[in-house]
């Protein structure tokens, strides 16, 4: 043990060569204080014993650790994959049912183009019927106004000829102009205006025929005015007849145009009315069938995405798995090593000859002979490369760093050795850097891939909440048109009931007014009847009294007038009772059920608002049934939100280690790398 000048005495050959024998990556700084410090208690081979332990102890508590968390690992992939499996089956079960449903509405959306096609062509004919039968009116109405005209014409001029030929004047002109422009509207009576013309030219040849006459000839004039008299009273009744007729048939033609138009217009209407509703159900059809579309299209890419995404997951828990099992498999070899190591130290060939000599107690300064060796070394480069290496490993909190500058101080010029350790170190951490940022990359992309499946699934189930409010606020409003139409529909029974309860009375009313004017038609006639047979008999009687043939004339008329004034009275009531029940079936009509009139069917404003109930309350259910399918959707979007927030608290032990962040231990890990590759420098410099 003797010193030279400048140096530090060096331990004995022996313990070198003991601390030399254990591994050197076990040793560091800490670990050699505390064998100087129990140096007078035990002896080095079982301090390395005890370090072996340790080391043993430590292999298997990071086997099992590591066992554990490959547990959780294998859990995740599990799961994982499951719940992709049960979404991809979801998907691809979606997929059948939108194209089944596309098929169903592109279907539904030609038949209805095809109907509506259809009930075009229908409208255009009623409207072109319309517009004919509205053309065809209306002639027959000019011509019947100008029929109407000529006919009251007539029998105003033939009723004031009457009254001038009875009036017995002398000159018969004017009678006979009259007569001349009835005669030019009733042609039809022609014989009869023959037979006139001959008997008023027969009286006119003898001019003098009242002043020179007598008794007996003033007597024949009377017979013979009174005869043409008759013929134009019978002529002016029987235009009168004709008159009536004309005004039943127009009526008749009336009444017939405006039940033709209530058909049309209504055929028109209900025609208009399906046409919308079937062009509205062919717009809903073609929106479904887009929309069906675009969900396709999205389950498609969501199923593509998926099922990339599960065979990814597979492939990365495989491999994991298979490096799991390797590391494994290293481990235990680890620890099958080290306790053959313990062994062989324990067995009496190295612990009792170490016991028996008793090394480390021949100077109670040996370690600390051997610490200060560590810190003299023999050449500067080592001396050099302890120093920086025991500083980087100070800054650095390096446990890598420290057992390396412990080797460095532990042998007899070791530097091949070291650089061998440096080198494998290095390689270790890479691959450690790589590993880590293999894993960092799977770690963002599902957590960046469950971020975007939780943000998407969280606005569609605000969307689908959107719907539902906007759903409920649909049947709500369709609930209160129905309670509407429910209250119109009442209002139109009544509103019937009270017009029938009228139609009755005024027909009641009409047809007795009727009734009347057509007995006193007789009555008059039948006066007229009686005092033209008396007052032409008087006017032939012999004795030289004729009656009053001037006055006669003059009641004859009256009546006659009083005669056409009933025959108003009945044609005009008879117009009122046909307008009326015209108007009164027209309203019915247009206000009742569904019925067929003139072999079209027909529908009223009940049966168009029954029906319009009946498409609300439909409406209403199938709203009701989108609201309850848009609920079950979002129940099931609320499902797999749920199963995105499980995935992420499985990811989050996984991927988020809030101790130590990626970046901080990718530059721990880094600069670790370049000190030991400015260690290597040193040894190559």
């Amino acid at each position: 043990n003797s010193t030279l000048p400048g140096r530090i005495p060096r331990c004995p050959p022996r313990l070198l060569l003991r601390v030399e024998s254990a591994d050197p990556r076990a040793i560091d700084m800490k670990l050699l204080v505390s064998l100087a410090a129990s140096a007078a208690a035990v002896t080095p081979t079982q301090k390395v014993v005890e370090l072996l332990h340790g080391m043993q102890d430590k292999a298997a508590a990071e086997k099992d650790t590591e066992a554990k968390e490959h547990d959780k690992y294998v859990e995740f992939c599990h799961d994982t994959a499951a719940e992709k499996s049960h979404a991809i089956e979801k998907e691809e079960t979606s997929i059948e049912q939108l194209k089944a449903e596309i098929e169903a509405q592109m279907t539904k959306s030609e038949n209805l183009g095809e109907e509506v096609k259809e009930l075009d062509s229908s409208i255009a004919k009623a409207e072109a019927d319309m517009q004919a039968a509205t053309v065809l009116r209306t002639q027959e109405k000019n011509d019947y106004e100008l029929q109407d005209q000529d006919y009251a014409e007539s029998i105003d001029s033939m009723q004031r000829a009457i009254m001038t030929l009875k009036k017995r004047d002398h000159e018969t002109s004017q009678a006979e102009m009259l007569l001349q422009q009835a005669a030019k509207r009733s042609s039809v009576l022609e014989p009869q205006w023959r037979k006139i013309w001959q008997l008023l030219a027969s009286k006119s040849q003898n001019t003098g025929f009242l002043q020179d006459s007598g008794a007996p000839e003033a007597a024949a004039y009377s017979s013979h005015m009174g005869a043409i008299i008759g013929m134009i009273e019978d002529m002016s009744k029987k235009i009168s007849d004709e008159k009536a007729e004309l005004n039943t048939a127009e009526a008749n033609r009336a009444h017939s145009y405006e039940m033709e138009m209530i058909d049309l217009t209504d055929k028109v209407e209900f025609d208009k009315q399906t046409r919308a509703e079937k062009a509205a159900s062919r717009a809903d059809a073609n929106k479904a069938s887009a929309e069906a579309q675009g969900l396709l299209a999205e389950t498609q890419q969501a199923h593509s995405e998926d099922t990339k995404f599960l065979e990814d997951l597979n492939a990365e828990c495989t491999k994991n798995s298979e490096e799991f099992e390797l590391r494994q498999e290293t481990r235990g070899e680890e620890i099958k090593a080290i306790g053959k190591a313990i062994e062989i130290l324990s067995s009496d060939t190295v612990s009792g000859n170490s016991e028996k000599y008793r090394l480390l107690q021949k100077s109670s300064t040996a370690f600390v002979q051997l610490g200060s060796s560590l810190r003299v070394l023999q050449n500067p480069k080592q001396e050099k490369l302890f120093t920086f290496l025991q500083s980087a490993a100070a800054r650095l909190s390096s446990e890598s760093l420290s057992l390396i500058a412990a080797t460095v101080g532990a042998g007899r010029d070791p530097m091949a050795k070291v650089k061998d350790m440096i080198s494998e170190l290095i390689e270790r951490l890479e691959k450690e850097a790589a590993d880590e940022a293999k894993e960092h990359a799977w770690c963002d992309k599902n957590l960046h891939d469950n971020k975007v499946t939780r943000e998407e699934l969280t606005a569609q189930i605000e969307q689908l909440s959107a719907q539902i409010d906007a759903l409920a606020a649909d049947i709500d409003k369709l609930g209160h048109d129905v309670d509407e139409l429910n209250t119109e529909i009442k209002e139109l029974e009544a509103a019937r009931s009270k017009a029938t309860a009228q139609r009755e009375e005024e027909s009641k009313s009409n047809k007795a007014t009727i009734q009347d004017a057509k007995e006193a038609q007789a009555a008059v006639q039948k006066a007229l009847d009686v005092l033209k047979e008396f007052y032409d008999k008087a006017a032939s009687a012999d004795g030289g009294y004729t009656g009053q043939q001037s006055e006669s004339g003059g009641v004859l008329g009256m009546l006659e007038v009083i005669d056409s004034d009933f025959a108003r009275l009945e044609s005009e009531t008879t117009t009122d009772e046909e307008e009326a029940a015209s108007a009164y079936d027209k309203f019915m009509l247009e206000s009742g059920g569904c019925g067929y009139h003139k072999g079209a069917e027909v529908c009223g404003s009940i049966a168009k608002k029954t029906d319009q109930v009946k498409a609300a309350e439909k409406l209403s259910k199938k709203k009701q049934s989108e609201m309850s399918k848009t609920e079950a959707d979002r129940d099931d979007t609320q499902a797999e939100l749920d199963s995105a927030n499980e995935e992420y608290d499985k990811l989050k032990p996984v991927c988020i280690k809030p101790s130590v962040s990626v970046e901080e231990r990718v530059a721990q890990r880094e600069a670790e790398i370049e000190s030991l590759q400015q260690a290597l420098e040193i040894l190559d410099n």
